[in-house]
């Protein structure tokens, strides 16, 4: 997609960025607020801002619009992975889409439901397998394809394990049995909106957190006269809930082991005590560091531990609190569980490398050694390791197709406005 000139996506951004901060999950759910996929829109345009702004710095030979070689760093990722977020909202939507007409006129059978969704080709044929499969579980037509519709923009050709779609069906079942509702497509609709719920204040949490202290990053970097150093990043550079001494920490370990193999990613091991918004400012000083490397590899190494320090934070602070809260509200079902049951059928495309959970458990020794339970059911995005150890399988596979990454998502519309 065309971008605009580096100085105008400044400018966007930091007034797209300078709105969204007032953004809260309670507000977003006002009549009068952005809807979660406008919220998702704004994040998902300012990442590909903040891409190009930060990958100019540490490869100056890029261009707005243009790709680099260099190994992408975590804001490469960030407009993929807010994109992969939409795709998941995109398909709550059209399940409350669904829901509102099946209220006024109920379908008279699973194919009227299908056509009223519009569904085609292998995703109908998926999203018709799993909902027979709930239908014989006592669910109505209606609440069933509702249910369904939310793996239609995700990988949904991971039904086509047949022990992928039973155990799906299952946790789907269970919870559809659980969730607060007097009508079942009450019932579905509170599944619908825990779903979107955690999407989008994961989105808000993570784009508030890691975009913000990246649009603070350079904009004092802008403003900052003379050469910019790791030093002057690790002495002169500020973040709140951050502290410099812990950065200058993680900062010289990362630089000392940055060509370890396999590269070191426990930071609760290496860093115990740590603040880990700290590790933000390391992360900037290593991109500094990488920009002044000597020779690609060495760049690509501090790249990817400057990368490893974002996404510890980013999935550590931001995201785990989203996904398994001390608490829900009276009107969702269990987060964990809805993204358990979803955890199948996640997929990003980075640019042109498809990274999907299944590929990445189908990878791995079988947890359980049982034959009649797949890979992909045996995980759950909402447990840290799982989610940790997936996204450092797509990073590897990433880095070993640098460019594609630069082949930006165009933003999703709200399928209802």
């Amino acid at each position: 997609m065309a971008i605009p000139p580096r100085t105008d996506v400044h400018r966007s951004v930091l007034a797209l960025f300078g709105a969204l901060l007032f953004l809260t999950s309670a507000s977003a759910r006002a009549q009068t607020a952005p809807t979660p996929l406008e919220d998702n829109r704004t994040i998902t345009l300012g990442y590909i801002g903040i891409a190009y702004e930060l990958g100019g710095i540490i490869d100056p030979t890029l261009q707005p619009g243009g790709t680099s070689s260099a190994r992408p760093n975590w804001f490469t990722f960030a407009p993929h992975a807010s994109q992969a977020g939409g795709k998941g909202m995109y398909s709550a939507a059209l399940a409350r889409h669904f829901i509102n007409s099946a209220r006024l006129q109920p379908s008279v059978s699973l194919t009227g439901a299908l056509d009223r969704l519009g569904l085609g080709g292998v995703v109908r044929l998926r999203v018709q397998d799993l909902s027979l499969q709930l239908i014989a579980q006592g669910l109505t037509t209606d609440a069933a394809t509702a249910l369904s519709v939310l793996t239609s923009s995700l990988n949904v050709a991971a039904l086509g394990d047949t022990r992928t779609l039973l155990a799906t069906a299952s946790r789907m079942g269970a919870m559809y049995w659980s969730a607060p509702g007097v009508t079942p497509l009450d019932k579905v609709e509170a599944i619908v909106i825990t779903l979107e719920r955690t999407l989008h204040e994961g989105n808000l949490a993570i784009f508030n957190d890691i975009g913000g202290s990246a649009r603070l990053y350079l904009d004092w970097r802008a403003a900052a006269t003379g050469p910019i150093t790791p030093s002057r990043v690790l002495t002169e550079f500020t973040l709140v809930d951050a502290y410099n001494t812990e950065a200058q920490q993680a900062y010289t370990w990362a630089v000392a082991h940055a060509e370890d193999s396999p590269r070191p990613t426990r930071m609760d091991l290496l860093f115990p005590g740590m603040h880990w918004k700290s590790l933000l400012i390391a992360a900037f000083a290593l991109y500094e560091e990488a920009r002044l490397a000597p020779t690609p590899a060495r760049r690509d190494a501090l790249i990817a531990m400057g990368t490893n320090f974002v996404a510890w934070r980013e999935q550590r602070d931001q995201a785990q609190p989203v996904f398994t809260p001390s608490g829900s509200p009276t009107d969702e079902v269990s987060r964990a569980a809805v993204l358990q049951a979803l955890t199948p059928f996640l997929m990003t495309d980075f640019g042109t490398v498809r990274w999907t959970y299944a590929d990445y458990a189908y990878a791995q020794p079988d947890r359980d050694g049982n034959p009649l339970t797949s890979p992909p059911s045996e995980y759950s995005w909402a447990d840290f390791w799982d989610r940790w150890n997936g996204i450092l399988f797509a990073f590897n596979q990433a880095y070993a197709r640098p460019t594609e990454l630069w082949v930006m998502p165009e933003p999703l519309t709200d399928p209802l406005n």
